[in-house]
């Protein structure tokens, strides 16, 4: 896009009043804003209000977006589409993050929890130790408008047939102790076949009011159309479905129920219980998957009773994905989509070790979250293959829908 000449004389006059670092700031923030919006139209395929055969899109306004340099705040607008998703490429995809991890490290040491090590980081980071709390105020101040934003976005824009929920577990300090604290992290699949994250919380443990709280705050932002739950078998998780997933079946976690095996048989027998029940998965028929799991449970109950126990108790929770589209099984038998999302977590939480409040744990988690979502929006790729959800919304429900074999029509109490 180029510059009009009332553009070029308001640039010449800015630059003309301004100080040294202030001009290199209105060059730069001018100068960035130019080129996002070059690739915008290259990826368009249009200017504004341009009729062209080449034109894909639609603007649709803009996004306000803060990008921090040596030359201070660049304040930018990214242009958004009607359909589809836009991001400049030439942007810092984790700026965000590493100003949560700079805003909890100083909020580390202000309370004063700081260690050797976060003190160097403190100094890697280019800050002084003897950072204020007011200047620590206004880091997290402005960092936290833009991540509660995030954390309570309404999520009635799409439906979503999967949802995936798990916990990963941090130490903060409450109450003048160092305890582990239970981080939730909920992530979706739309109907079309595209993936978001749908929200975090901190808590005290994985307990049912603990999962409960969670997942009726997705209900609250308009979480609809969920038709499967992919998740550990922690029972209060179990219980909050049930309760208030209304209508969505549960799929226990494969990967999960194995591990749950291993804990009750002797390490030799491992691999050969594990490639026995493995089969249950290869199957190519619903009802072959459910019928492998009687054999499998027939075959390995002489030398395993409490293995046979195992799988005919959760059979319709272990074998729920098999009513769904056969070309989903391996993407929803196990939540392992989740696992990366975990790690990288981890990765940034464990920088920390030891935070200083829920508060600060919660603001990195959602940093880490909200980079991955705008990863998956400004570059939409599909997690499912297209066209193969039209079994699961069909026009006639009650004629050709799944029937889902361990759903609940009431709540329980």
């Amino acid at each position: 896009m180029a510059l009009s000449q009332h553009d070029l004389l308001r640039l010449l006059e800015s630059l003309r009043s301004a100080d040294g670092l202030e001009l290199v700031r209105g060059v730069a923030e001018r100068m960035l804003q130019e080129l996002i919006e070059a690739e915008a139209t290259a990826r368009i395929g249009a200017e504004w209000n341009e009729h062209t055969e080449t034109r894909t899109a639609f603007r649709n306004g803009h996004r306000d977006k803060t990008l921090t340099t040596q030359a201070g705040d660049l304040d930018l607008a990214i242009p958004k589409l009607r359909s589809g998703s836009f991001f400049p490429s030439l942007l810092e995809r984790r700026r965000r993050i590493d100003q949560a991890l700079y805003a909890v490290i100083m909020e580390a040491y202000v309370h004063g929890v700081s260690t050797r090590s976060v003190d160097d980081l403190v100094k890697a980071l280019g800050a002084d130790t003897g950072i204020s709390k007011s200047e620590v105020s206004r880091i997290c101040q402005d960092l936290d408008g833009q991540l509660t934003a995030f954390r309570s976005r309404p999520l009635d824009h799409v439906r979503f047939p999967y949802i995936y929920l798990d916990a990963t577990y941090c130490k903060a300090r409450v109450e003048h102790q160092i305890v582990s604290r239970a981080v939730v992290i909920a992530t979706g699949i739309t109907e079309d076949g595209g993936r978001e994250v749908l929200g975090v919380m901190v808590g005290d443990s994985e307990t049912e009011v603990f999962w409960t709280q969670f997942l009726r705050h997705l209900r609250e932002r308009g979480l609809a159309g969920v038709r499967l739950v992919i998740g550990d078998h922690h029972s209060g998780l179990v219980k909050a479905i049930r309760k208030v997933m209304l209508g969505a079946a549960y799929q226990r976690c494969r990967v999960h129920f194995l591990r749950n095996v291993f804990g009750v048989i002797n390490k030799e027998a491992a691999e050969m219980v594990a490639a026995t029940i493995r089969t249950i998965f290869a199957q190519p028929t619903a009802d072959a998957v459910r019928t492998q799991l009687d054999i499998v449970a027939d075959m390995l109950g002489t030398q395993f009773p409490k293995v046979k126990a195992m799988l005919l108790e959760t059979k319709d929770d272990l074998t729920a994905f098999a009513v769904f589209p056969e070309r989903h099984w391996k993407k929803i038998q196990s939540t392992n989509p989740l696992e990366r999302i975990n790690r990288e977590v981890k990765r940034r939480t464990d920088v920390v070790q030891v935070f200083p409040n829920d508060d600060a744990l919660l603001r990195l988690v959602t940093a880490v979250l909200f980079e991955l979502h705008d990863e998956w929006i400004a570059f939409p790729r599909r997690y499912l293959p297209e066209g193969s959800m039209d079994r699961i919304y069909p026009t006639e429900l009650h004629e050709s829908a799944p029937a889902l074999p361990n759903t609940t029509n009431e709540p329980t109490n």
